[in-house]
């Protein structure tokens, strides 16, 4: 029997979901807080719905999820006077057409339209930032070839507030929804457009890829008016453009070593429009030691600017902005650097060792231990200098399948942070608690709703 033309038993359909609910304590987390200050604590919510539908050289996608905090809406609501912290959100809606045929000898050609993850290699500078509740998407387009072990994607996208009349500009910050805001990567503002082309190549040792993306964020002036003076942001027409270009490896030597590595550099203009140039360095070796102990040294550098020197509109910049990537994944869970709060722009360096030991099949433990550095001179406020060492973090983790859907994991952070990790070139905090800590339990349902079993 067919169905327009094919055959119905080649069509599937998909439908899976999330309920992930994590509970955080909070005493220093990503930013140094005052010795006076509280421990918050509360508990965020994702919960995702995913609908799937795969036919005759077409795929369908759509993720609706709904992220908010327990308690920041009214338990029953007066429309006339309370306005619902509304969290749901289209995560994904895209399609996607194959472009080659069934007899084709290519293992796939095809286009991808719409909103939805955009995730390479080890996350670094491209990827879904799953960590925070409401992820990344990107309303995009992406030519999709994949043969004989080579892999070709070429990716657009193009931003607009509203329907427009006239004009392309674009402000980069669309309504708050739910608290978060513009971006997820501490620039707070969106692109205006971006376009990259990733190559990669596997092979049996390993694999070894390129990227090459551009992202343009609409130029603006600043304007002073009224008295006292008032400075406004107007957005005008154009574009400042920053390009990042790099390569990343994954080899195996031997059965049980690992080695992955990038460099990645930036250049062009930033998003207010200085001069760009600056570099990411990344190594990391994997060895297994025994059956069920992993162990993961490694270094990563960050460029940044020479804190002593002033910064003017006509200076280059030279911190290096991991573009999309996930930062909770490398440079500490306590997120200090590159995440949704800033840290400076004297760049990182990052020594770590970390650690994964396979007690069970079904129970993992994770230590990671984190020296961190600025990558520049730091000032002392006074015309000096100041120690470049930020401080240690060490990152436990317990991660237990409950069962095969049902994952409960929890996790305790501390750090001992240094005077310059407060200072006013680095987080800015006066009287700060150089002895953070952070933990946190989630439980993560991922059920298959079509499971028969």
């Amino acid at each position: 029997m067919s169905l327009f033309g094919y055959n119905a038993a080649n069509a599937q359909f998909t439908a899976s979901g999330q309920f992930r609910p994590r509970t955080e304590f909070r005493d220093g987390y990503s930013t140094l807080q005052k010795k006076d200050a509280e421990t918050a604590a509360f508990t965020s919510q994702r919960t995702r719905l995913n609908v799937g539908f795969t036919g005759y050289r077409f795929r369908f996608f759509v993720a609706v999820q709904d992220v908010r905090v327990w308690g920041q809406d009214a338990s029953t609501i007066n429309r006339t006077t309370t306005a619902e912290n509304n969290g749901i959100q289209l995560h994904e809606a895209w399609g996607e057409i194959i472009l080659n045929d069934t007899v084709s000898k290519i293992q796939n050609l095809s286009l991808k339209i719409g909103r939805q993850e955009i995730s390479y290699d080890d996350q670094k500078v491209i990827g879904g930032l799953d960590w925070l509740q409401q992820a990344r998407y990107h309303d995009a387009v992406v030519l999709k070839f994949a043969n004989k072990g080579w892999t070709a994607d070429f990716g657009a996208a193009f931003n607009q507030n509203k329907e427009l009349l006239e004009g392309t500009i674009y402000n980069g910050v669309p309504p708050v929804t739910a608290g978060y805001t513009a971006g997820t990567n501490g620039l707070g503002t969106n692109y205006k457009s971006l376009e990259y082309a990733y190559l990669a190549r596997k092979f049996y040792f390993g694999d070894i890829s390129f990227l090459f993306l551009s992202d343009n964020f609409n130029k603006y002036s600043n304007v002073t008016s009224g008295t006292p003076p008032v400075v406004t942001k107007v957005n005008e027409q154009g574009i400042w453009t920053r390009n990042t270009t790099g390569f990343y490896y994954n080899i195996n030597p031997t059965r049980k070593l690992k080695l992955e590595g990038s460099f990645y550099h930036q250049f062009g203009h930033d998003k207010n429009g200085r001069s760009l140039s600056s570099d990411l360095a990344s190594l990391t070796a994997t060895a297994q030691v025994g059956r069920k102990l992993f162990l993961a040294p490694g270094i990563d550098y960050l460029s940044g600017n020479d804190g002593t020197k002033a910064v003017t509109a006509t200076s280059t910049n030279n911190q290096f902005d991991p573009l999309y990537g996930t930062p909770h994944k490398f440079w500490g869970n306590m997120d200090y650097f590159y995440a949704s709060s800033g840290f400076g722009s004297q760049g990182l360096l990052n020594y770590f060792l970390k650690t994964k030991y396979n007690l069970k099949d079904n129970l993992t433990l994770f230590a990671d231990l984190h020296a961190f550095e600025a990558a520049n001179t730091l000032s002392d406020g006074a015309g000096g200098t100041q120690n470049s060492y930020l401080g240690t973090e060490l990152d436990l983790k317990m991660s237990y399948n409950f069962t095969k859907m049902v994952n409960i994991e929890a996790g305790y952070s501390y750090m001992k942070a240094t005077n310059s990790m407060a200072s006013a070139q680095v987080k800015n905090v006066v009287n700060a608690n150089l002895s953070p800590q952070w933990a946190y339990v989630m439980v993560n349902i991922k059920p298959n709703f079509l499971n028969k079993k």
